[in-house]
């Protein structure tokens, strides 16, 4: 074989040289590898062999080791070369090499039967991928004819339905004609018998849906109605063939469709005039009969409609799921055939209850209890109409109605349950009119009315009864009957309230006994200490209102009751007039009292008032505050006078030189007026406050005052001359040293008991200590202030003029220090006298 070749080629051509060629011709990395491969084949042992066998074995590199003389050199242990047993290593080595060369060929051709094997797979692999491609591709065109096949299958199976339909509808209308005894003979139609289906057998609601689909059929999908329509506006003339069967058939449609309904109507409406009329004359209502309010819910009225409510609720929910104008109107011809027996029935009995409550109780106590029953009443009137219009899928068991009714009785419906007759117009105008009642009997009590008390009472009353009726739907009819007798309750107390004001404020005029002041306060016992011993606080209070002003006490009544019973923007615009009449009240009387009493008297009763009514106004948090408009026409005239001299008017002019727009826009102007009745308040208690301490203080050192006046405008006049202050005051007449010491003493004896004077007046009309040491501090700061100024003129007097000499000029020194001391004292003793009290 080639490998033996090989093999013997190489040991004949080794050479003993040890030269290398690779330094003349050096192998490649591909070749040098090959070449380890090799060695590593043919060099060493074949099988397993231990270490003693590895010593005493040849590899292919020694056998081919040869000597200078051409033979094989093996290289022993002892060094000692052997020939036979080199030829004998070679002839092992040589089988060895043959046999691992037939075990290559062996594994050679093994391979190359394998690479064959694989070849084979591989086109069988791709001849199978190429089969189940062809497969994959024949199955999309049968599943692409498949779907084909079944859409043309669907196709004309519309069309096979499409064919049949005409003839479909065409049969409906001959064959129900028979059901609802409605007869056709040519055009004519004529109704005999009754009819064969009941309204409440199962197949009328198949029947029904026959026509409707008839109806539209021949109606809109072959134009009979467009051909009615024309033959009716057509007064002579020949329909067209083309549409004549579809418009007849689509006439007959409507006949039968009219007939089907007819038969509702008979169900339905019918059955609830003829339960009425029944009512009515079992009950003796049309000989203007009542039926007493505590047997209402138990009585024919309510019994009655509840014993027709449910099939008359299947009916109408038959209908109420249809669409058409028929259907429509018959809904609506139900539900206004129920609301009008319903008012004729109940209308007479609400009215006369409500006339009964006002008889036994009163307008107050009528309202309370009227408005609970107008809320029970519209909870039982949704209910009944809940039962006959209402949803059957909103109860569990929608065939018995007595269930649905126990399990509403004692509670209030849901929201849900109330939407049903919450939507319906016509139904909540029902329920209006027989809440109406309620604002009828009352409305007629309160134009009888004049008390503010029974008024706030109403209104208190029915806000409550109306937040109560607004907490659900159901009862929203009975909130508003409520709210409109709030309305006119609220007109009412306003106008008595505004009338009250009229008479007891803006047009009061004062009595003397009114004005009996101080005697007033003295009379009533407040502050008088013999009357003391009055211990009940109520009847104490009473008396101390008692000793108001009467305006004052009517308007600060008249506020505190109307407070929570008016709106808010209309209490603040009736508290700011009031307010502002009862301080022109205050001030008038004031000037009176002034007149009767004196300066001093006049000013403590304006703020005692002032004060009073400033602290009673705080609790109800308003502005009093209003933007008054008023039109001005002071300069009308000229602008007449204007507009009739331009003889070039323009009066159709669209524009701003139009001669009435100019008319207007000069002659009428706006005047705007921010009005503050609470600053104007507060302007006239400092005003009131300030007259008393000036006056007060006049009172007290009144010669004290004048001299310090007359000094201050002698040096105000001598400012600009050249006098030293030594000498601004000696020439004056008013500066004498013996009339200063005489009127110092004077004043000063006489200041105890006046500021006595003055605080038993404050404790009569002011009963805070407090307010009292307000009014006093400014008192006797001013005066202090005043002997200040002259002790500081006394100064600088020249000793040696005008009666002045130095003893004087010392005592009139020490009297003023001692007046000072004494205001204080005096002072600080009133004060405490004050607490006392």
């Amino acid at each position: 074989s080639w490998y033996k070749l090989v093999v013997c080629g190489l040991i004949s051509n080794m050479a003993p040289s040890t030269v290398s060629y690779e330094a003349f011709a050096p192998r490649s990395a591909k070749q040098i590898t090959r070449l380890q491969r090799l060695q590593t084949l043919t060099a060493g042992p074949v099988g397993l062999i231990n270490d003693e066998e590895m010593k005493n074995s040849w590899t292919l590199s020694d056998a081919m080791t040869i000597g200078m003389d051409g033979t094989i050199v093996t290289t022993s242990d002892n060094g000692v070369d052997d020939k036979n047993s080199g030829k004998k290593i070679v002839e092992d080595v040589m089988n060895k090499t043959y046999g691992t060369s037939d075990q290559l060929t062996t594994l050679l051709k093994h391979s190359t039967s394998l690479r064959l094997a694989l070849r084979a797979s591989i086109n069988i692999c791709e001849d199978i991928s190429n089969r189940h491609a062809e497969l994959l591709r024949h199955s999309g065109e049968l599943s692409a004819s498949a779907d084909r096949l079944q859409a043309e299958e669907m196709q004309l199976t519309q069309h096979a339905k499409e064919i049949g339909l005409p003839l479909q509808h065409y049969d409906a209308v001959d064959r129900i004609g028979i059901l609802v005894s409605v007869l056709f003979r040519g055009r004519q139609t004529v109704v005999r018998g009754l009819a064969k289906v009941k309204v409440d057998h199962d197949e009328y609601p198949e029947v029904l849906n026959e026509i409707d689909e008839a109806v539209d059929f021949f109606g809109n999908e072959c134009g009979g109605r467009v051909a009615l329509e024309e033959a009716q506006r057509r007064v002579s003339g020949s329909e067209s063939n083309m549409l004549s069967g579809s418009m007849e058939y689509y006439r007959r449609s409507l006949a039968l469709q009219e007939a089907a309904l007819f038969l509702i109507q008979e169900a339905v409406v019918d059955r609830i005039a003829q339960t009425s009329i029944d009512i009515s004359y079992a009950l003796n209502l049309h000989k203007h009969h009542v039926v007493a309010a505590d047997k209402l819910e138990a009585s024919l009225i309510y019994t009655r409609f509840h014993g027709i409510s449910a099939r008359s609720n299947r009916l109408i929910q038959l209908i109420s799921r249809k669409k058409g104008d028929a259907y429509f109107n018959l809904l609506a011809l139900c539900r206004t055939t129920y609301c009008s027996h319903r008012e004729k029935l109940l209308k007479l009995t609400i009215r006369a209850h409500m006339d009964k409550l006002k008889d036994q109780h009163g307008l107050v106590g009528m309202t309370r209890i009227a408005s609970v029953f107008l809320i029970r009443l519209c909870t039982n009137e949704t209910q009944l109409y809940i039962d006959f219009f209402g949803m059957m899928n909103i109860y569990a068991n929608a065939g018995s109605s007595r269930k649905r009714r126990e399990s509403t009785s004692s509670v209030l419906l849901s929201d849900e349950d109330g939407a049903v007759a919450t939507n319906n117009a016509e139904f909540q105008n029902y329920l209006n009119v027989l809440c109406g009642g309620l604002h009828r009997t009352v409305r007629r009590g309160l134009v009888t009315v004049h008390e503010l008390d029974t008024l706030c009472q109403i209104v208190s009353i029915l806000r409550e009864e109306r937040g109560q009726a607004s907490s659900s739907s159901v009862t929203m009819a009975g909130a508003r009957a409520i709210a409109s007798v709030i309305e006119d309750a609220q007109e009412r107390l306003i106008f008595c309230a505004n009338s009250s004001l009229q008479k007891e404020v803006v047009r009061f005029r004062p009595t003397p006994t009114d004005l009996d002041y101080p005697n007033k306060l003295t009379k009533s016992g407040i502050t008088d200490s013999e009357d003391g011993d009055i211990d009940d606080p109520v009847q104490r209070q009473l008396q101390i209102y008692e000793s108001w002003f009467p305006p004052m006490r009517s308007v600060l009544r008249i506020l505190s009751k109307i407070f929570r019973v008016v709106e808010p923007r209309v209490f603040e615009d009736i508290a700011r007039e009031s307010v502002q009449a009862c301080t022109h009240c205050l001030k008038d009387a004031a000037s009176v009292i002034l007149q009767k009493s004196g300066l001093m008297h006049a000013d403590l009763f304006l703020v005692k008032h002032l004060l009073i009514l400033r602290e009673q106004l705080s609790p109800f948090d308003i502005e009093l505050r209003s933007v008054e408009r008023q039109l001005d026409f002071s300069d009308a005239g000229k602008a007449v006078s204007r507009f009739l001299a331009n003889r070039n008017r323009r009066l159709f002019s669209m524009s701003t030189e139009n001669a009435l727009v100019t008319l207007l826009r000069e002659g009428v102007s706006v005047q705007v007026q921010n009005v503050d009745s609470k600053r104007d308040l507060e302007d006239a208690l400092r005003s009131a406050c300030n007259d008393f301490i000036d006056h007060t203080s006049q009172f007290l050192a009144r010669d004290l005052l004048l001299l310090d006046q007359q000094c201050k405008i002698a040096v105000a006049a001598a400012d600009g001359s050249s006098n030293s202050d030594t000498t601004l005051l000696q020439d004056k007449p008013f500066w004498n040293a013996e009339s200063l010491h005489a009127m110092l003493l004077k004043t000063q004896e006489s200041l105890p008991e006046q500021l006595n004077s003055t605080v038993q007046k404050m404790i009569l009309y002011l009963d805070n200590v407090a307010t009292q040491s307000i009014l006093l501090k400014p008192v006797s700061r001013k005066i202090i202030r005043a002997l200040e100024d002259q002790q500081k003129y006394v100064l600088k007097t020249n000793r040696d003029s005008n009666g002045w000499n130095a003893s004087l000029h010392t005592e009139i020194l020490t009297l003023i220090t001692n007046f000072e001391t004494t205001i204080k004292q005096a002072a600080r003793t009133s004060t405490t006298l004050a607490t006392s009290k």
